[in-house]
């Protein structure tokens, strides 16, 4: 009886939240890397995103209007980790705040020596546990061109920032989401020893797919492999055989099959 009362409930906010044929196709040009996957999975991904849609609060930051086409285009790139997961992953937090462009914050920290440094950095987006979850909408536009940003390796805001969401759903950030005690020992073994090589390789000054900013910790090269796993599967299967097969197994799919 209860399952049938949610399947009730969800196809009501699916119907609700339904995304024109014509946004949907608008989204899918957008992000070319989204209209790759087989019509099964599209269809699955477009009903999960009118869930998404349903449930999260979207607020726009200092006047920036959130207009169905930006919503649209954060949930099909935020539901597409979670396509086989499931939404539940998504439910310690609601609030999702757009800014239209990247957002200066101040930081500050105690190094070894207890001396405080205080820096302000640049940011395009950032999870917090419990949310809100920060983007910044000119980085999600252009997130599916890394030749806008002068780069050659892989660039997606809103990918990494909801990597980062699925790592700290249990708490904590560590490059290790939710596992059982066995899988969670496995997945440590193979990631800490792929962080090292892909380290070695930043630091030689080696040309890499993933991101290099993911040599700053190893909950960072978790959240730039998620985001060349499903932006560049086949580069990412190729240069990071391991990983791709860590994550394959995980996220329960194959974006390069």
């Amino acid at each position: 009886m209860l399952k049938a009362i949610r399947h009730w409930r969800a196809q009501r906010a699916v119907e609700r939240h339904a995304i024109p044929d014509a946004l949907w196709q608008l989204t899918l040009l957008r992000y070319p890397f989204l209209a790759q996957r087989s019509a099964a999975e599209l269809a699955d991904l477009r009903r999960l995103c009118s869930l998404f849609l349903a449930t999260k609060e979207f607020h726009g930051a200092d006047g920036f209007e959130v207009t169905d086409e930006v919503a649209v285009a954060v949930a099909a790139q935020a539901c597409l980790p979670v396509l086989r997961l499931g939404l539940s992953w998504y439910d310690g937090f609601v609030g999702i705040v757009m800014h239209a462009g990247e957002v200066v914050a101040r930081r500050r920290f105690e190094d070894e020596h207890g001396i405080v440094h205080e820096y302000d950095e640049e940011l395009a987006g950032e999870a917090m546990e419990g949310g809100p979850l920060m983007l910044a909408w000119n980085a999600i536009a252009a997130s599916n061109d890394p030749a806008e940003f002068g780069r050659d390796e892989v660039y997606n805001v809103v990918i990494h920032e909801f990597a980062h969401v699925i790592d700290m759903r249990d708490g904590v950030a560590d490059g290790v989401p939710p596992l059982g005690s066995k899988e969670r020992q496995h997945w440590i073994d193979i990631i800490d020893a792929e962080w090292e090589s892909f380290c070695a390789r930043v630091d030689a000054g080696e040309d890499t797919l993933i991101d290099p900013y993911g040599a700053e910790a190893v909950e960072e090269f978790f959240a730039v492999a998620v985001e060349a796993f499903f932006v560049a599967p086949s580069a990412m299967r190729s240069e990071e055989p391991a990983m791709y097969e860590l994550l394959a197994g995980f996220l329960q799919q194959n974006p390069a099959g």
